[in-house]
């Protein structure tokens, strides 16, 4: 899950990134609006520093920079493919 926020670079880069990981079955991706009520209490929940808000199966995965080293390692594929 990605909770992003408008005119986020960051949040724009992790998407693009996701979008390709959903594309190859390696993530279910749902993007949630930060200013949503799901995105409020998603952040409330979590209380991230910065944006983008990433969640996978449900837990804290990052906030800011989408760490693509980190994804790849959890995701089990090589960094090339992120």
């Amino acid at each position: 899950m990605l909770v992003s926020s408008v005119a986020c670079g960051h949040c724009a880069d992790a998407e693009i990134v996701l979008e390709r990981a959903c594309a190859e079955g390696l993530v279910d991706l749902e993007v949630v609006d930060a200013e949503s009520d799901r995105g409020a209490a998603l952040l409330a929940q979590y209380r991230p520093a910065m944006f983008p808000l990433v969640l996978l199966d449900g837990e804290f995965f990052s906030a800011g920079r989408l760490p693509r080293g980190p994804l790849a390692r959890v995701l089990g594929v090589p960094r090339a493919r992120i």
